[in-house]
């Protein structure tokens, strides 16, 4: 990865993309894999839908290394990311650099679903249910077959393309 000091994914002025900045949400890490073979993706573009079971809709990068690895493997692991994590985000997002690989920068534990982050105190185990072309991004839609749901103190929020705290926090 090359250091600049522009913008690392110049766009033209995309109102969607601006109107899709300002929705904000949650930041999750979607990894998939295992030690020989595993991918990971921030995404702050997904959705949790109740039901039975409970369903996690994202948009995917079509071309990410995640995206394929998930596809092809079927399951994966959703975790949600805290103020802390600001550093592995970029770097699974490929924003920042990660000298060694963005692995590297904190521990996992391996599952039948993927890598899972070892300080994640929230974190989903999924199974890809279907995935569509939306966009220019994959709609990819995975029943949660485990779910721990522990502290939420300090989320990372994304919002127009920024890391915010909570409001009221």
């Amino acid at each position: 990865m090359t250091i600049h000091d522009s913008h690392p994914f110049p766009t033209p002025d995309d109102a969607v993309r601006r109107f899709r900045g300002r929705s904000g949400g949650a930041v999750s890490l979607w990894t998939t894999g295992d030690e020989d073979d595993r991918a990971g993706l921030t995404v702050s573009s997904w959705l949790v839908a109740g039901g039975e079971p409970g369903r996690v809709l994202a948009l995917l990068d079509p071309v990410a290394d995640l995206t394929e690895l998930l596809l092809e493997r079927r399951r994966g692991v959703v975790q949600l990311l805290r103020w802390a994590h600001r550093d592995l985000a970029d770097a699974f997002a490929g924003v920042a650099p990660a000298p060694g690989g963005p692995w590297r920068l904190d521990q996992w534990e391996s599952t039948s679903h993927g890598p899972r982050l070892a300080s994640a105190t929230t974190w989903a185990d999924v199974s890809v249910e279907s995935d569509v072309e939306v966009g220019w991004s994959r709609l990819v839609t995975c029943t949660i077959d485990a779910l721990v749901v522990g502290d939420d103190s300090d989320p990372l929020i994304h919002r127009r393309g920024r890391y915010v705290r909570p409001a009221g926090d």
